[in-house]
């Protein structure tokens, strides 16, 4: 009996082995696109949120991704009588991927640098269009490395006054400005993804001049 034992046991042993082998050799199944940077250009008047939401969201659905609901990474400050709404509050709870399934971060702080400094991967091989294209960045023709976001670092509005989100992204006029990040992380100071500089202005030129041409991030909620 004891023989017989020991020989069950190898080969309940050998197939457990060669179990956890094929397992390990299975293909992941690929993440779904929950981030990407739009593609086209704009200047700042989306419509405000909800106008920026959908551009966000047409141009997720013409990527084949329109079955989840996409939001437009963008604060707006509190003025004539409505409270200020925070990036960070309107993204959904992660985790993100990109358009190639590269894990963007796997959370609202991590994204954020909330607990420790540069959890996420934004740079400007992962932050793809909706497409899976790469944006042209500092050191390219033309330069696109400014992303609108309106917000400081920590993904939340700024108080009010000094306008800093285009009149709450409803203005292309080059007498209001906004905050923007630079997705490529270079910059001669400020390399932060969503707060680096303003912009001279938010008509389509203005944003040229800095380095930009309107784009925004978009990120899936659900």
């Amino acid at each position: 009996m004891n023989g017989k034992c020991t020989v069950l046991a190898a080969i309940a042993a050998t197939a457990l082995g060669s179990a956890a082998v094929l397992a390990q050799g299975q293909p992941q199944a690929p993440q779904p696109m929950r981030f990407f940077v739009a593609s086209e250009a704009h200047d700042g008047n989306f419509g405000g949120l909800t106008g920026a939401d959908a551009h966000c969201q047409r141009l997720a659905t013409a990527a084949g991704a329109g079955s989840r609901t996409w939001h437009a990474y963008l604060s707006t400050q509190a003025a004539n009588g409505q409270p200020a709404v925070n990036a960070r509050d309107r993204i959904g709870s992660g985790p993100w991927h990109n358009a190639k399934g590269a894990l963007i971060a796997a959370n609202v702080a991590d994204l954020h640098g909330d607990n420790e400094r540069d959890r996420d991967n934004i740079n400007v091989e992962t932050s793809l269009s909706e497409k899976g294209q790469r944006i042209k960045a500092r050191g390219e023709m033309p330069n696109e490395h400014d992303m609108l976001t309106g917000s400081d670092s920590h993904g939340r509005a700024f108080p009010p006054g000094e306008d800093r989100t285009c009149n709450n992204w409803t203005s292309a006029n080059n007498m209001n400005k906004a905050m923007i990040g630079h997705h490529d992380r270079m910059s001669g100071n400020n390399v932060s993804w969503n707060s680096s500089h303003m912009t001279q202005g938010c008509s389509l030129p203005s944003l040229n001049a800095t380095g930009g041409a309107g784009h925004i991030y978009c990120f899936a909620i659900n």
